[in-house]
């Protein structure tokens, strides 16, 4: 039975993406792993892992791919890191009412320009800039274009959640912070769910907590082709 292909995790809530990994060489024994996307550790949902050569070298493709997540924004709480893991910078006790919700989330729909966040693992001038971040410095980062849709879902103060499909690049906690501004109450992002990653749903991945079972065989769950 062949042992390369792609295996789609569910990951756990308090994981990093190398955690998993790190599980899967482990398991596996195979050393050519990676994957089509990371997800924060606080962050649950959809990681597509490439297992072996054949299919690590067609990362770039699986990470072009676009996305869809669920996301819960905290109203009223801005932190450094734009999410719950961050220090509380601010607060706030402005209460938006529906319809300025409806307007905020109609402002970022579609191709916009967005700010990637100092809490990123985006390089400038080859440093990381969250390796900056912790040492409290922040620099001027440039707008990027995205492509964003964006359902609401939920409004009951303080908690918005939607669902936001979006293209290669997007960072969902810099989309609660630019909410949070326009709404002049300011936001974090308290919970986030991929629920899609290119052609491949949540409900086709398997939990991460298989991966710890020594005796868990991979092969039947692995996937060839593109799928991008």
């Amino acid at each position: 039975m062949n042992n390369q292909g792609i295996l789609l995790v569910n990951k756990s809530r308090g994981s990093t993406s190398f955690q998993i990994v790190h599980q899967l060489r482990k398991l596996t024994k195979i050393e050519k792993i990676g994957h089509a996307g990371t997800l924060d550790p606080f962050a649950v949902g959809v990681m597509v892992l490439l297992v072996g050569r054949d299919f690590t070298r067609k990362s770039d493709e699986f990470l072009s791919a676009d996305k869809e997540y669920r996301a819960t924004l905290h109203l009223g709480v801005s932190t450094d890191s734009y999410d719950i893991d961050g220090q509380v910078t601010d607060r706030s006790e402005i209460v938006p009412d529906l319809n300025q919700v409806h307007l905020a989330i109609a402002s970022f729909q579609g191709k916009i320009l967005q700010v990637p966040p100092m809490f990123s693992a985006k390089k400038i001038q080859g440093k990381k800039l969250c390796d900056l971040a912790r040492k409290g410095i922040v620099v001027e980062r440039a707008a990027v274009p995205v492509e964003i849709q964006i359902k609401l879902i939920r409004y009951e103060y303080p908690e918005l959640e939607i669902e936001a499909s979006c293209s290669k690049g997007t960072y969902i906690r810099s989309l609660a912070f630019d909410i949070g501004q326009l709404l002049g109450c300011g936001a974090h992002l308290s919970s986030l769910i991929r629920l899609r990653s290119g052609a491949f749903t949540l409900e086709e991945c398997i939990p991460q907590e298989l991966l710890k079972n020594p005796e868990f065989d991979i092969r039947p769950h692995l996937r060839l082709g593109s799928y991008v």
